[in-house]
């Protein structure tokens, strides 16, 4: 179950579409939007939040008939993971935690800039800016697709929603107590970008520390796209993982 990010106009094909291919050579992969982005629904009176998201993943486990799958989560998408380990630990197999929220750190300027991101083509550049190291990969062309992407009819009122100022509080809730991560025997895999612009590395050094069964792997000149920017390695890294 791979749970994407919470990126301005972000899809789980965006997140995941070089490593969908991959991992389903060998494993069944699911891939769902989260309520609230890209293509899932926008429920009127919903409350987004990190218990919403567990639930609605635990909620797709059920519909489709899986008693246990291993998580794969993406920034916010590791917060996900984490309280869906700690709530559900006999759901869960393994977890791969990427450039992953669910402790405490003072925001960054650069999740600060996506979470209060407005749509023009202008400020999706400097948003793009914050999340790769590679200039190779931040480029006009993909500033201009991801700016569509977040127009989309009701993207942007439900993103506006989620983070409002000020944001330090969403990182607070985004959390798990940390006895309880104390608590985890999943065997974990923790992925950061060196040079993450957008959750400090630092993030994953504390949940290296937490989890009990946890590996951590840095990749250097890599920013918080370590899917993209360090795609063979990443892959490589899952399903050698996953096959162990």
């Amino acid at each position: 179950m791979l749970i994407h990010g919470s990126g301005p106009g972000v899809t789980s094909y965006a997140n995941w579409r070089l490593v969908i291919p991959a991992l389903a050579e060998k494993f069944r992969v699911i891939a769902p939007d989260m309520v609230g982005f890209g293509y899932s629904d926008r429920p009127e009176n919903i409350e987004y939040n990190l218990q919403t998201w567990a639930d609605q993943v635990v909620g797709l486990m059920d519909t489709l008939g899986i008693e246990k799958a291993s998580l794969v989560g993406n920034s916010f998408g590791g917060s996900i993971a984490l309280r869906i380990a700690t709530q559900h630990p006999d759901r869960v197999d393994k977890m791969v935690l990427m450039g992953s929220m669910g402790v405490s750190f003072p925001i960054t300027e650069g999740l600060d800039a996506v979470w209060g991101y407005e749509p023009s083509f202008e400020n999706m550049r400097k948003v793009l800016d914050y999340f790769a190291y590679s200039r190779e990969l931040v480029n006009d062309e993909l500033a201009q697709v991801r700016y569509e992407g977040s127009t989309q009819p009701g993207f942007q009122e439900a993103f506006s929603a989620m983070f409002p100022a000020p944001r330090q509080r969403w990182v607070e809730a985004m959390c798990t107590p940390e006895e309880e991560l104390k608590k985890l025997p999943h065997r974990t895999l923790i992925v950061h970008g060196r040079e993450d612009q957008v959750i400090p590395v630092q993030t994953s050094l504390r949940l290296m520390e937490l989890l009990d069964n946890g590996d951590l792997s840095v990749y250097s000149h890599c920013g918080h796209w370590s899917m993209i920017e360090r795609t063979a390695d990443f892959n490589r890294a899952l399903i050698d993982f996953f096959s162990s």
